[in-house]
């Protein structure tokens, strides 16, 4: 079989950076509208602003989402984005000076975002996922720009060493600010083939709905990149992130059962 363009870049990345190791061998397309019941109550929690793979011991840097497939335009489909670096310049200076001096240390959860996503779905699913929980500094220095950001996400569940309802309420107070209409910026997809990159270690994002559920195929595909900073691996051990696959299989299996009740 002749060699594609694709086929050499892929040759040449391989000599360059080595083998290429899947991280999930379980591959799926994000927003195909055909899906069975549990995938789309899964991705629920997508709609709310998260940072990719913050639920993992080593987080991810760059996210790039390519459009496939997309609605006619006016169907709705926005990817919005959030920035937590400007929303850190902003906070009152006393708040600062707290966050820096508590220097807090957040519990990252798929099964939480999974939970705020479809609440009754997973009423009974634990978002600690038994205790085995990414944990992430809250407020990290971005390492490329050496600004400060607030590093927070839909999948954070608990701020260590603080009660339950004050955690609870300063990630809330938190999320809300940092996703004020002024800090976020709503991106429409006009063309399959569209792509976005993005840096996961200052942006939070989430995926819209619109007319186009229940009428028109909507088809992204997205590949994320490790982080290669000092914060990469927060205070969690290096290991294979593949051991944490139980992050995601717990929620899937509690959604399986849900089903077929």
């Amino acid at each position: 079989m002749p060699e594609t363009s694709t086929m050499k870049v892929a040759s040449w990345i391989r000599i360059v950076l080595g083998p290429i190791m899947e991280r999930y061998v379980n591959v799926s397309l994000f927003d195909i509208l055909d899906r069975d019941l549990l995938e789309l109550t899964l991705l629920q929690g997508n709609a709310l602003f998260h940072v990719d793979s913050s639920f993992n011991p080593r987080r991810a840097s760059f996210s790039l989402l390519r459009a496939v497939e997309i609605p006619p335009p006016g169907n709705g489909g926005n990817t919005d984005f959030a920035d937590s670096r400007t929303a850190w310049d902003d906070l009152p200076a006393e708040l600062q000076q707290e966050l820096l001096e508590k220097d807090y240390v957040v519990n990252h959860s798929i099964a939480q975002s999974r939970k705020l996503g479809s609440p009754e779905f997973f009423k009974d699913l634990d978002p600690t996922n038994g205790g085995k929980m990414a944990r992430h500094k809250l407020i990290q220095v971005h390492e490329p720009s050496g600004r400060r950001n607030i590093y927070i996400a839909a999948h954070s569940h608990s701020i260590v060493g603080l009660p339950k309802d004050k955690s609870d309420e300063l990630i809330k107070m938190l999320l809300d600010h940092v996703t004020q209409p002024k800090y976020t910026i709503s991106v429409e997809w006009k063309n399959p083939s569209d792509m976005i990159i993005w840096d996961n270690r200052c942006t939070l994002h989430k995926a819209n709905g619109g007319a186009f559920e229940g009428r028109y195929r909507r088809d992204l595909r997205r590949t994320t990149v490790h982080d290669d900073s000092s914060t990469a691996w927060g205070l969690n051990e290096v290991e294979d992130t593949d051991k944490w696959v139980v992050n995601r299989d717990a929620t899937r299996a509690a959604g399986q059962v849900k089903v077929a009740a």
